[in-house]
């Protein structure tokens, strides 16, 4: 099995990053400084809606990422959840979070498209 190490260490640095853009994202959706022109602060809500998205697409990452760490600590990480073969290291190392293998992942996308 391969060390953990460089897997964990990768996904605690896109944890922090993720923090990090979250923060950013709230900040701006709280729109602290906001100008006191009501037209700049049209201007300025209208980016709202990517914000929120944005975040919701951030917030799920970082919940893939915890859950990630978590199978880590259980010693399933490195297991497709589906099928319970290993997940190419590749694969792991484009998608850190990935909870299965390529063969999985095809099957899962054909099913929905």
């Amino acid at each position: 099995m391969p060390s953990t190490d460089h897997f964990r260490n990768h996904l605690l640095a896109l944890e922090v990053k993720l923090k990090r853009r979250l923060k950013a994202i709230d900040r701006d959706i709280r729109h602290e400084g906001m100008s006191a022109d009501w037209g700049e602060q049209a201007s300025e809500r209208e980016n709202d809606e990517v914000l929120e998205s944005l975040g919701n697409a951030s917030e799920a990452e970082l919940s893939s990422i915890r859950a990630a760490l978590k199978r880590l600590d259980e010693g399933t990480y490195f297991n497709c959840s589906v099928c319970g073969e290993a997940i190419p290291l590749a694969r792991l190392n484009l998608l850190p979070f990935t909870t299965t293998c390529v063969n999985c992942a095809e099957l899962k996308e054909t099913s929905e498209g």
